[in-house]
């Protein structure tokens, strides 16, 4: 098929992105190949695919390419020229990136317990890795250790004891869209966060066994994934938490979601789950911790990322790069997952349903208000199964009278802390914990 000649457009689904794909190609295919798939090099013209381009088309198409070495280059895949793009596995998200892939998951689509791997959003910062066969994986602990090890998955299920939890992973930035003037980055909503099944073994046992030594004051954490550049090991982000943090027993080193392996977008074939912290935090594609006697600086652990003011600041203010400091615990948050915002009820009666979360400390109660925070209804709230997992409540409403109502929700933490309103602006969009506010037309 002649990549130029454009088929019958169609509008994007639920789960997929309008891509214009063709204007990028028309203008140059070469360079179209190297910004998409990263596929040629100035040695090669005729432009085969390899290594992460390989991979990254594979991901997007859902199937391996037998005969990738006989594409031209220049060729948009067949599958790929109805201008939509899905990715294997997932269902219902909303895509905000191709390169390197980000994507959320609508709220009234979290609404499970525990969130379908199908459902778990996407957060990436470089491109996947070209091999993530699980049996020749491998993970290298090291740095400021008595005996450093390189372990493969085979030898963490084998040497240490393995565990299932159900842990929230939230991104840094979830809220980001809210935020005027927009702060800069993936324009998320509510939707970049879950509380999916993990199973691994604790990062503190695996810490323990290689003997931590006493000048260790911070991890350093390495993923396999390539930065978009595509400059030979220059990394996409290595973050690091304080040791403290680190010896936390919730802490995984992980191989499995939900009962089966991990997603290859979510990190295949072993990632951190460091749950309560930025998901920024829960390296993907692993194969490195170090520890340091120094706070990490690897990418996005300097400047300004993932890090707030130090004082509250006046929306679009200006701030010193010294006077941001590093993000830890995520703060105290809820979303309504039922109803869905926006519909028309028939009856006086509803029920609300959602989930809590509150960084490294626990959900004490949820409230709602239909008054637009005059009053507040409490909301039948269950505890966590296990720390750091997100906790459910529910309500029936009843409503006065038939009109155009807003639901809100607050949740506040053990300490006492409450979501605001809204929260104050800061530069990068990060912490957005305001409360949830739904609308439904009482018919």
């Amino acid at each position: 098929m002649n990549p130029k000649s454009k088929p019958q457009q169609t509008e994007p689904q639920q789960g997929e992105r309008s891509v214009d794909l063709f204007e990028l190609y028309a203008e140059d295919p070469i360079r179209a190949d190297e910004v998409v798939f990263g596929r040629v090099s100035e040695s090669d013209r005729r432009g085969f695919l390899r290594g992460a381009g390989l991979a990254t088309m594979g991901a997007l198409l859902g199937a391996s390419i037998p005969f990738h070495r006989n594409m031209p280059a220049g060729l948009i895949p067949e599958a790929l020229a109805a201008k939509k793009i899905s990715i294997q596995g997932k269902d219902g998200l909303t895509v905000y990136n191709d390169r390197p892939v980000n994507a959320e998951t609508p709220v009234h689509l979290l609404n499970d317990d525990v969130t379908p791997t199908a459902r778990h959003f996407i957060r990436n910062n470089g491109v996947l890795p070209a091999d993530m066969d699980a049996g020749k994986w491998k993970l290298t602990i090291d740095g400021l250790v008595d005996k450093p090890m390189t372990l493969s998955i085979a030898d963490l299920k084998k040497n240490f004891q393995v565990v299932t939890e159900k842990l929230v992973i939230e991104c840094g930035g979830n809220g980001r869209g809210f935020f005027d003037p927009p702060a800069k980055g993936n324009q998320w909503t509510l939707g970049a966060v879950g509380c999916s099944e993990w199973t691994g073994v604790r990062l503190a046992d695996v810490l323990r066994a290689a003997g931590v030594k006493k000048n260790a004051i911070y991890t350093a954490h390495v993923g396999a994934d390539t930065h978009l550049s595509g400059k030979p090991g220059k990394l996409p982000i290595s973050r690091g938490v304080p040791i403290e943090k680190a010896m936390n027993p919730h802490n995984l080193i992980a191989f499995g979601m939900n009962g089966g392996p991990l997603h290859t977008m979510n990190g295949a074939p072993l990632r951190l789950v460091v749950p309560g912290w930025p998901g920024s935090c829960s390296q993907k594609w692993v194969t490195r911790v170090y520890l340091r006697d120094k706070v990490h600086d690897g990418p996005k652990m300097t400047g300004t990322a993932y890090r707030v003011p130090r004082y509250p600041v006046a929306p679009g203010q200006k701030v010193p790069t010294k006077d941001f400091e590093i993000i830890h615990a995520m703060p105290v948050k809820s979303i309504i997952t039922s109803p869905a915002t926006r519909g028309t009820h028939q009856g006086r009666e509803l029920a609300v349903r959602g989930h809590a979360w509150a960084g490294d400390n626990a959900v004490a109660k949820v409230d709602l208000s239909i008054d637009f925070g005059a009053t507040w209804i409490s909301t039948d709230l269950t505890s966590p199964v296990n720390r750091y997992a997100w906790q459910h409540f529910s309500k029936k409403i009843k409503f006065p009278q038939e009109g155009y109502y807003e639901i809100w929700a607050r949740a506040t933490d053990d300490q006492g802390r409450s979501q605001p309103f809204e929260i104050d602006w800061n530069p990068k969009g990060y912490l957005n914990n305001s409360m949830h506010r739904i609308s439904v037309r009482v018919a």
